[in-house]
């Protein structure tokens, strides 16, 4: 029988992969495609938690990761950063007010992602990945953080998912 605190009994957390994203670049859309690939390869067993990194070249990237935020809080982070990142172009162009349209589309409280935005309740958040990401040498997006190591995506993204997987499956059988 196993106690509650024997490491046996003890359910193995998954293996994490921070991905630092800004919601108007167009390399994050791209990258997508990796991010479901590895979902399909390891399910549960990796956690992809999106984190912010808005860049300053990108006039509405700020208010875009504060919208994830609020996305997040109303339970579709991932659908909506998809359903943006998909829309990186018309983001540029329309700002807020495709921000508030794709939570309505999606059948968020649009309203309330609108005065999330106004009153800045995710501000605190977004600030904190961004100084995290600048402390550990984050310059570009997409980047990727798996097993302590950094991997940038931003100038080419080329070879990145095999080497994440490279790494996700060695921490995994070294964990088990």
């Amino acid at each position: 029988m196993n106690d509650a605190s024997s490491p046996a009994a003890l359910p193995q957390a998954p293996l994490v992969l921070d991905v630092w994203c800004e919601l108007q670049c167009p390399d994050c859309h791209v990258a997508l495609a990796d991010l479901h690939a590895l979902r399909a390869r390891y399910g549960d067993r990796l956690d992809i938690r999106l984190r912010h990194f808005p860049l300053e070249k990108h006039k509405h990237a700020y208010a875009a990761a504060q919208a994830a935020e609020e996305a997040i809080e109303q339970g579709q982070g991932w659908p909506y950063v998809e359903a943006v990142l998909g829309r990186t172009d018309e983001l540029a162009k329309q700002g807020e007010k495709l921000l508030v349209k794709v939570a309505g589309e999606l059948g968020l409280d649009a309203e309330e992602l609108d005065t999330a935005l106004i009153d800045g309740r995710h501000l605190l958040i977004v600030d904190a990945d961004q100084a995290e990401g600048k402390a550990i040498g984050v310059t570009g997006t997409p980047t990727y953080v798996i097993g302590g190591e950094r991997l940038d995506g931003s100038k080419s993204q080329e070879g990145l998912r095999a080497r994440i997987e490279e790494i996700a499956d060695r921490l995994l059988a070294e964990a088990d």
